[in-house]
């Protein structure tokens, strides 16, 4: 089933950029040496009859759902996000600012509402992080590549699953590359919890394909594959992630769709992204 779905995003995805690229070609004459910087131009109507020209790099600039996002110099990300999952409700506010060109730091907290009767409600640990940009692209492979770090402190003693763990430690490298109306990405995440008693460490590696359509929706698709060193702690899991992206200037509305393979589960809710 894995196979299968990765190889039908890799053809979906050579087709859509085939697409975008005949469009932007055929309006803007685009060379075949794009990088990140110059990928080619939109032109935008806004009403009907006055077009201006939007260059990809204005777009990726504001574009928060990117998996290859990195907020930039002295701006801001604020997400808020709310998600409903097996019997429970979290609520999240997620903020980061980018110190330089290359490293973006992050501060993360999440509340949980149980209503399964195990009464597993409260925050969870508040994770701080870092993204640092290690390469931006520019060479002949264009490709685009972060390294990610954090940890969480300080969780609540009533919610004992691991992703809410009092203390743990997360390493790991994103990398991917953008072309004219697709970004392709992958992720492999590797965390380690420290907790009396319920120690473990687990592997995650997510693939991504993510579609811009000219010029305000977005589309995500991607596999969350986990591995875990303890599975009567926390299952080895295979998830599908969907989202829909509507972009309004600096706010983006993002909502979500998530299917577990081995228990079925579903997972739903909505992100609000704003740049500063």
């Amino acid at each position: 089933m894995m196979k299968k779905i990765l190889m039908s995003l890799f053809a979906v995805c050579i087709g859509f950029n085939a697409y975008c690229e005949g469009v932007v070609l055929s309006d803007t004459s685009v060379n075949d040496d794009m990088t990140e910087e110059s990928l080619g131009t939109y032109n935008y109507s806004s009403s009907g009859s006055d077009y201006k020209q939007i260059t990809i790099e204005d777009i990726l600039a504001k574009d928060t759902s990117d998996p290859l996002f990195l907020t930039a110099d002295n701006h801001f990300l604020s997400d808020t996000f709310l998600y409903f999952a097996d019997e429970k409700m979290r609520l999240g506010q997620y903020l980061d600012y980018g110190i330089n060109d290359n490293l973006v730091i992050h501060a993360n907290i999440l509340y949980q509402w149980d209503f399964s009767g195990n009464h597993e409600n409260g925050f969870s640990a508040t994770e701080f992080g870092g993204i640092y940009r290690m390469n931006h692209g520019n060479g002949e492979s264009r490709i685009i590549s972060d390294a990610l770090f954090g940890l969480k402190l300080w969780g609540s003693s009533h919610v004992r699953t691991p992703e809410y763990a009092d203390s743990s430690y997360y390493a790991g490298l994103r990398f991917g590359r953008r072309f004219t109306g697709v970004t392709l990405a992958g992720t492999v995440k590797s965390t380690w919890v420290f907790d009396n008693g319920r120690g473990l460490s687990y592997l995650n590696f997510i693939p991504e394909a993510y579609f811009r359509f000219k010029y305000d929706w977005r589309a995500g698709l991607g596999l969350d594959i986990r591995r875990s060193t303890n599975t009567k702690l926390l299952d080895n899991q295979e998830w599908l992630n969907l989202k829909l992206v509507k972009q309004f200037g600096n706010t983006q509305y993002v909502g979500h769709f998530d299917y577990e393979f081995g228990s079925s589960e579903v997972m739903g809710g909505i992100d609000i992204k704003i740049l500063f």
